[in-house]
Order: C-alpha cells, then sequence, then structure tokens
C-alpha cells in the first residue's frame, strides 16, 4: 500500500522565496534562495539580480542538504568538526554539502530551505524569514530549534 507525506507545494514555496527576498533586500545583499520538497528535490530558486553565479549550487545544496540530513547549518557545522560524530559529512553526496534549514510540520520534515550570498547569520536570517512565510506554526518549531527546546 502507497504511504502518504505531507511535504512543501509550489504555492509555499513561492511564499517562502518572496518573504526570504524582502529579508535579502534588506541586507542589500543579491541572494540566491533554494526551496526543496520533503523528498529534498528542488522546488522553486530564486536568483536575485546581481547574485553570484557560483553561489547558485551552494543555495540549492543548502536546502537539499537540511533535508537528506535533516539538519540545519548550525548543528552541521557543529556536528562535522574534527572528533565530531559527523567529522567529513562534507566529503559525501559528490561534495555538495552545505546547511540550510529544515521545515519541520507536525513533528515531519516537509521540505528545506537554502540562502546562499552573506554572512552565516544572513543566510540563517534569509532562511528563518522563508519559513515564518508558512505562518505561526511552523516558525514556533523553527524557534524551539533555535533555542534547543525539544519538539
Amino acid at each position: 500500500m502507497p504511504r502518504s507525506y505531507t511535504t512543501l507545494m509550489l504555492d509555499d514555496a513561492k511564499r517562502m522565496l518572496a518573504a526570504a527576498e524582502v529579508k535579502a533586500e534588506s541586507f542589500g545583499i543579491a541572494y540566491n534562495i533554494a526551496v526543496v520538497d520533503a523528498g529534498g528535490h528542488l522546488l522553486a530558486f530564486v536568483r536575485q539580480g546581481g547574485a553570484l553565479i557560483g553561489s547558485i549550487d551552494h543555495a540549492i545544496d543548502k536546502a537539499a542538504t537540511a533535508r537528506i540530513f535533516d539538519k540545519a547549518t548550525f548543528d552541521l557545522a557543529r556536528m562535522s568538526q574534527p572528533g565530531a560524530p559527523l567529522h567529513r559529512i562534507q566529503e559525501t553526496n559528490v561534495g555538495k554539502v552545505g546547511g540550510g534549514i529544515p521545515v519541520t510540520l507536525n513533528g515531519s520534515i516537509v521540505g528545506a530551505v537554502g540562502a546562499s550570498a552573506g554572512t552565516v547569520e544572513q543566510d540563517v536570517a534569509v532562511a528563518d524569514a522563508a519559513i515564518a512565510a508558512l505562518g505561526p506554526e511552523i516558525s514556533e518549531v523553527r524557534r524551539q530549534h533555535r533555542e534547543g527546546i525539544p519538539t
């Protein structure tokens, strides 16, 4: 019997990209922003005018990585240091490992977002803005995760 699962849809991704673009503009930085579905496949992407070409794949890889490892940027960075449980993870998946942020709904990951152009803090803020566009329920899960509160 086929299983069913919840995933981000194109309308969700469009809302996410629009909100992320507004946040990116507040930094004055042209961004590449990607949204993937629950399977880790690209759902939507935007390259703002003047965004670095080299950052296109990075944004997509960040989103996919967040989904395939179900970890946010800061978790992967911490866990991939020498001596940590995921040391050398950046060498997996043909080296296409970055960090984005998973999108969680009702305890299940339904997709992820990746943003690339600024500092780590700016990239996270742009991705957080994308997630916030999905509404308070998803934003609350993201806030709890950021603050280390079990969900």
